[in-house]
């Protein structure tokens, strides 16, 4: 495994050979990490033997991984990010990795000039770039040495596959060709009606959602027939599939330019199509259902036809959900089969009362800061040995006059879908920031959702407020979920290290429970790891949940970030998280959240044990949540 050292101090070229070498007591110290992180190995072997290459500037470096061929190519490189004269590490970097794009890159910075995110423009792959803060730890480069040699013997094994994968192509091109004329046929009977040959319903619900996400207004109108269930009963059933196929038929050649229709089932079908308003889309959907009020001959049979509908107009960029457009449509054919078969009766919010609540949630929610309806409750954050209060997590609470009190889980999503949540963000921070000037030294932890962290002036608005109340930034710790930077990774790192260089603490919540998480720990600035509530709810009951929560605890660690484990309920709890090493600790078996008033006075008595009757007090409070 051949290793590039890169770096203009012969100083440090001994350190990587000390770092390097192959000395037991490496050997020994990194197997007992693997053991503690993953469980005890049954891998005997050597550790891996490197074999250093060093260059002392940026262009010799260039000039050695062009010079090495097959084999002999480096596994990784290990490039100081300023090294005067020359060309410093992000240019041999970027260099580099033109002309290898398999290597591993490690920079190795005490100070630079450049931040993570443009080195990354220029030398990615972000997963083959990896950063390391001078000076270092022998097992950190060990463990890196180590980790992305054989990551690179692995990769280099799969091209290997590819390779030979790539071969047998040509022999399963005949193959495909008859797969591909198959999959065509079975495609065709899973998005349409084996009766009527339309569309079913699973090709309408794909269809409605690209015409909700377009940029032009549209109606949808749910059909059916009237007194169907009497054909089917006098008739017989062939009789009835007859007429469903006639009716669909004409329904195609009415439905306007550029639309579309689908049986849903039974005797009920779909119809999209494009339409400049509610009246022109009345007017077409009146045609259908008169076209649809005939007498037709069905097995020799005269029968009479009718047809009710219900519609829906939907405008664009108005952030519908095509489920909820297709519940609308239903509810207003409800509504024309109530009162008078044969007609078409128009969505209205009156026809829901589900609507009608929320959009007075809405409404509530937008006075509510006014009428002094909001307030604040705080829950603990301490650490796990002492029990040191050493931070609260501000919550929000709603006690409507009208309504009483009502969860954020129903409020703060319904806030987030408009701009209330950018009012109610800046009523928050506002409020936690007046309470820090009450604590002795404890920080704040506020929840920002995705739409403020995505807001264009965010870290210029956090600044600006924390100056104007006198506060220093390390007291501020910006909680946000994957959710808040998964959309736009490239912006959201970027915007995490100007938070991070002004000084604020930044906790990434609900880890665990994310996909891309490991991806968002090496990508991002971060302080500290929440652990999700599920993970410390099934510590005692799955074994999983336990490892889990050890394995985050020990990543954390390893990163030099705190872990705070949330939802902690019970002692064993506690005793079980003291165990793996779990920093800092957040639950009810502590403290449920509490009223402003209490938790001053726990933030001055410092120690949840010394403030018993204050805990208990809280775990009493009828406010908790």
């Amino acid at each position: 495994m051949r290793i590039l050292i890169v770096d203009d101090e012969p100083a440090m070229h001994d350190s990587y050979r000390h770092c390097l070498s192959p000395a037991p007591s490496h050997e020994a110290g990194l197997r007992a990490m693997a053991d503690e992180l993953f469980g005890a190995s049954n891998d005997d072997g050597p550790a891996p033997h490197f074999e250093l290459v060093h260059a002392h500037q940026g262009q010799e470096a260039v000039d050695l991984v062009a010079a090495a061929k097959g084999e002999d190519r480096f596994a990784v490189a290990f490039i100081d990010v300023r090294m005067p004269p020359g060309i410093d590490g992000r240019e041999t970097a970027r260099r580099i990795r033109a002309i290898d794009p398999d290597v591993n890159l490690v920079i190795v910075t005490g100070f630079s000039d450049y931040a993570p995110i443009e080195i990354g423009r220029v030398a990615g792959p972000v997963d083959k770039l990896f950063y390391i803060a001078k000076p270092f730890e022998i097992e950190e480069i060990v463990q890196t040495a180590t980790a992305l040699t054989q990551r690179w013997s692995v990769d280099r094994q799969l091209a290997a596959v590819r390779a030979e994968l790539a071969d047998k192509v040509e022999a399963l091109e005949e193959q495909a060709h008859e797969l591909a004329a198959n999959e065509m046929k079975a495609l065709h009977l899973a998005n349409h009606d084996p009766l009527t040959d339309a569309p079913n319903r699973l090709a309408f619900v794909r269809s409605l959602s690209g015409w909700v996400r377009a940029d032009e207004p549209f109606a949808m109108a749910m059909m059916d027939l009237d007194r169907f269930k009497l054909v089917n009963d006098t008739f017989g059933h062939l009789a009835g599939d007859e007429m469903l196929r006639t009716i669909c038929d004409i329904l195609s050649a009415q439905v306007p330019d550029g639309g579309m229709i689908a049986r849903l089932g039974g005797d009920e079908f779909a119809i999209l199509f494009p339409t400049p308003g509610t009246e022109a889309a009345v007017m077409e959907v009146e045609r259908m259902i008169h076209a649809c009020s005939a007498n037709f001959r069905i097995f020799g049979h005269s029968l009479q036809g009718g047809a009710s509908a219900g519609l829906v107009v939907v405008e664009p960029d108005t952030g519908v959900d095509p489920t909820d457009v297709m519940r609308r449509a239903d509810l207003a054919l409800n509504d024309a089969k109530k009162s008078a078969r044969g007609s078409v009766r128009v969505f209205d919010e009156s026809m829901d009362g589900a609507i009608r609540f929320r959009r007075a949630i809405e409404g509530g929610l937008s006075n509510a800061i006014e009428a002094g309806e909001l307030r604040l409750v705080y829950q603990p954050i301490v650490s796990h040995d002492t029990l040191e209060v050493v931070a609260f997590e501000a919550l929000m609470r709603w006690d409507s006059a009208e309504y009483g009190s009502i969860s954020p889980a129903m409020f703060i999503p319904i806030a987030e879908e408009s701009n209330l949540i950018h009012d109610l963000g800046d009523w928050v921070l506002g409020e936690a920031l007046t309470m820090l000037e009450r604590w002795p030294g404890q920080y704040v932890s506020v929840n920002f959702s995705p739409r403020q962290f995505r807001r264009p002036n965010f870290v210029g608005h956090v600044v600006e407020r924390v100056d104007r109340a006198g506060i220093a930034p390390s007291r501020l710790q910006i909680e946000i979920t994957e959710t808040a930077i998964f959309d736009d990774a490239e912006r959201a790192a970027d915007t995490l290290y100007r938070v991070r260089q002004m000084g604020f603490r930044i906790a990434l919540d609900d880890f665990g429970t994310g996909y891309s998480s490991l991806y968002n720990i090496r990508k991002f600035a971060l302080d500290c790891l929440k652990i999700d509530k599920s993970f410390i709810d099934g510590m005692g009951r799955e074994r999983e949940s336990a490892a889990i929560v050890q394995s985050i605890i020990h990543l954390g660690r390893a990163l030099g970030l705190e872990v705070v484990a949330e939802g902690v309920e019970t002692e064993a709890q506690v005793q079980a998280l003291r165990i793996a090493g779990c920093s800092h600790l957040q639950g009810f078996h502590l403290s449920r959240p509490i009223e402003a008033a209490r938790a001053t006075e726990l933030a001055e008595a410092r120690f949840i044990e010394a403030s018993a009757m204050i805990a208990e007090g809280a775990r009493g409070s009828g406010t908790v949540g």
